[in-house]
């Protein structure tokens, strides 16, 4: 595998603030890591609290500017934002599978994916319309419009690292305000290129930012601030608290997308070979690590053996291997760390009566990678249930009646995303509406984009991204009531 780009400048060792390229940290530098191999492929600076504390005082006087630019002229910026990426798309596919280890064949797909939020928004900004509401007094008119928020922020995950960031930094780019990026250290490349392309675009300085650093430092001067205004989190649930707590003193507007734990349903009636494509589909996209991905496949008892069997058939067809090989469909997971969670999840779930019908326990492939895994009996005394895996194994229940299956899907306290199979129209409806998530997917495995709202309920979170509501989150609403200004001259 070679690491050549069609176009280097897209691989930067600095991250972004005022539209100066940073190269040193005050706190040193992150060494980046391929999660394929363990070799280091670059660095970017550690920014201590005073390089954060500027670039967040260079993103307000960016916000005067950008919120007083005319929506034709945002809404242009943000496409040429979006036209970049796709001339760019391969350059920026392998620098995510150098980083973060998905195939490649899925990196070029979560690059259009990244890209659509762009476009949707960039349309979106011209629709950010008020209303003019009927007064009680004929002397009065009433007015509400919806203004930027102001200065925002996000702290972005690992596992989709061009996505994660597009679908909040353009919402609140179309909607004025100026954001600042904070992405996870072990994939930052990603959201460097991004913002190359956006300098490329036109953004004003100050208006995107990209910070590398810890996130304990940037986490903490983000929520301390009383200049920003919002802040958007993606990960873990026991992180989002923390956040949230820490952001009660500037009551600073939040978006907190956090952990899953989402249902798989089967039902007797269901057409056994579509929910398979759509298990695989949704569970071993980025190899089970993403946040919408079932952690729990519950299917009735008159269709278990047979679905097993052919989920298990499909499975033994995904090749593993080196994510730049275009055939490879299950790649390495983010490190090591990760393999042990799914190590513990199985050993777990044998002994507490499971058995593994397809694969062998983790941790005997090289490089971080782990195979397919099917495992019958699962209960919910095991912590695959409690617990969200983010690797490629796949746990089943069997249920009986419709109503066992709806109780022992939603018998979690999150609520992101949850997927059912039936063909009676009837139970669709049904079990569409007593699913408690935020998202379902009703005989679909791929439930994500640009058009629709993005988000989950409960422990799993609160604030939407993507649709109209995406923009929304970055808004404020102000009423203006005008009253009798006086006879006329």
């Amino acid at each position: 595998m070679s690491f050549a780009l069609n176009d280097s400048k897209l691989f930067r060792e600095a991250c972004y603030g005022n539209g100066q390229w940073i190269s040193d940290g005050n706190d040193g530098h992150i060494e980046v890591v391929n999660p394929a191999n363990g070799e280091v492929i670059g660095r970017v600076p550690s920014l201590d609290e005073g390089q954060v504390s500027a670039s967040i005082a260079a993103a307000a006087e960016g916000f005067e500017v950008w919120k007083n630019t005319s929506i034709a002229d945002r809404s242009a910026c943000l496409r040429r934002w979006f036209d970049l990426m796709h001339e760019h798309k391969e350059d920026l596919a392998r620098i995510m599978t150098l980083e973060q280890g998905k195939p490649i064949t899925e990196s070029r797909g979560e690059i259009d994916y990244a890209a659509s939020y762009i476009e949707w928004f960039a349309e979106e900004a011209k629709r950010g319309y008020g209303q003019v509401i009927p007064a009680v007094k004929p002397d009065q008119r009433i007015v509400v419009r919806p203004e930027p928020v102001g200065v925002t922020t996000a702290i972005t995950p690992w596992n989709f690292p061009a996505a994660m960031i597009t679908r909040k930094a353009a919402a609140a780019l179309a909607a004025g305000c100026s954001m600042l990026v904070k992405p996870s250290g072990n994939t930052p490349f990603s959201a460097l290129a991004l913002a190359e392309l956006g300098e490329r675009a036109g953004f004003p300085a100050g208006v995107f930012n990209v910070l590398t650093g810890s996130s304990a430092v940037v986490g903490e001067v983000f929520t301390r601030s009383g200049t920003v205004k919002k802040l958007s989190f993606t990960g873990s649930t026991e992180v989002g608290r923390k956040l949230m707590a820490m952001c009660a003193d500037n009551l600073h507007k939040l978006s907190l997308e956090l952990g899953g734990n989402a249902p798989f349903v089967v039902f007797d009636d269901a057409d056994l070979d579509l929910a398979v494509k759509g298990a695989i589909a949704a569970k071993f996209r980025n190899t089970g690590q993403t946040c919408i991905c079932p952690n729990r496949f519950l299917v009735q008892a008159a269709v278990h053996d047979e679905f097993v069997a052919k989920l298990a058939a499909a499975l033994k067809e995904l090749k593993v291997g080196d994510g730049f090989d275009e055939e490879v469909k299950q790649t390495s997971l983010i490190n090591e760390k990760a393999v042990e969670k799914v190590q513990r999840h199985y050993d777990d779930a044998l002994a507490k009566g499971g058995k593994c019908v397809l694969g062998e326990r983790p941790g005997k492939l090289p490089h971080n990678r782990v195979a397919p895994i099917v495992i019958t009996g699962l209960s919910q005394q095991m912590q695959i249930w409690q617990e969200e895996t983010f690797g490629p194994m796949a746990p089943v229940m069997k249920f009986d009646s419709e109503q066992d299956g709806i109780d022992a899907a939603n018998a979690t306290p999150f609520g992101l995303a949850a997927y059912f199979y039936a063909s009676n129209s009837d139970r669709v409806w049904r079990v569409s509406e007593a699913l408690q998530a935020g998202m379902v997917g009703a005989n679909e495995g791929a439930i994500s984009n640009a058009m629709a709202p993005f988000g989950g309920i409960d422990q799993s979170g609160f604030g939407r991204e993507g649709g109209r509501e995406g923009m929304a989150e970055y808004q404020q609403l102000k009423y203006v009531c005008f009253g009798e200004s006086g006879p006329a001259a």
